[in-house]
């Protein structure tokens, strides 16, 4: 019997050892299984809602002709069907190699799934500050490595009715609460990234500023 508990004792150490040193190399082993298994579904969810979705949206816009003012009616018309855990589109950054499904919400249940779209900010098309929130260590870690971008670099959101690319300008450290980041800059179409910093704490907040730069329908 006590050869049997700390063998027990033992395989569980070294599983634990085992599950720390991933976690500090990469991100948490089991939530991460968890996201991309969600991933998985709310991409199949996103590509089979959106060809409907959009194709009824297109005949309600379609005596706009200006783009650049159907792209805003488009996500006008998505961000207040959007509901809290729906997927709403994809974020793709190209230098970093990572790219996933974007979710309607910022609460605990709702980042589990992947980046989450604040709800108090515009969806991409419509003038202001669009704002994503992602974990870094757990859940698939999605911005795990967002203190890499540069300036100058791209990052683009794929939504059902267009695809908007944005250039990183700037990255900036803040505390829990400058809620500022969301607000919306007068003149500016923007994308803000946002997480918890650094890793393995949420005593303040790594910001990536981005100004968007192409809107294709």
């Amino acid at each position: 019997m006590l050869r049997f508990v700390a063998s027990v004792l033992i395989t569980s150490g070294i599983l634990m050892l085992a599950d720390a040193g991933l976690t500090l190399a990469w991100q948490e082993p089991v939530s991460a299984f968890f996201a991309a298994r969600e991933q998985g579904r709310l991409a199949h969810k996103l590509d089979v809602e959106a060809a409907g979705v959009v194709a009824r949206d297109k005949l309600l816009v379609a005596s706009i002709r200006d783009v650049k003012r159907r792209l805003a009616r488009l996500g006008a018309i998505e961000r207040k069907r959007a509901r809290a855990g729906d997927p709403i589109g994809r974020i793709k950054l190209p230098t970093l190699g990572r790219h996933y499904v974007v979710v309607q919400g910022t609460d605990t249940d709702t980042l589990r799934k992947g980046p989450g779209h604040y709800p108090s900010t515009v969806f991409p098309g419509e003038p202001g500050t669009v704002a994503i929130a992602g974990h870094r260590t757990t859940y698939g870690a999605p911005f795990r490595t967002i203190d890499q971008l540069k300036a100058g670099q791209h990052i683009v959101l794929a939504m059902p009715y267009g695809t908007f690319s944005y250039a990183v300008e700037r990255t900036q450290i803040v505390s829990p609460d400058a809620f500022w980041i969301t607000h919306r800059v007068p003149g500016e179409d923007r994308l803000v990234l946002s997480a918890c910093h650094p890793l393995y704490s949420a005593s303040h907040r790594i910001v990536v500023f981005a100004r968007l730069i192409a809107e294709v329908p």
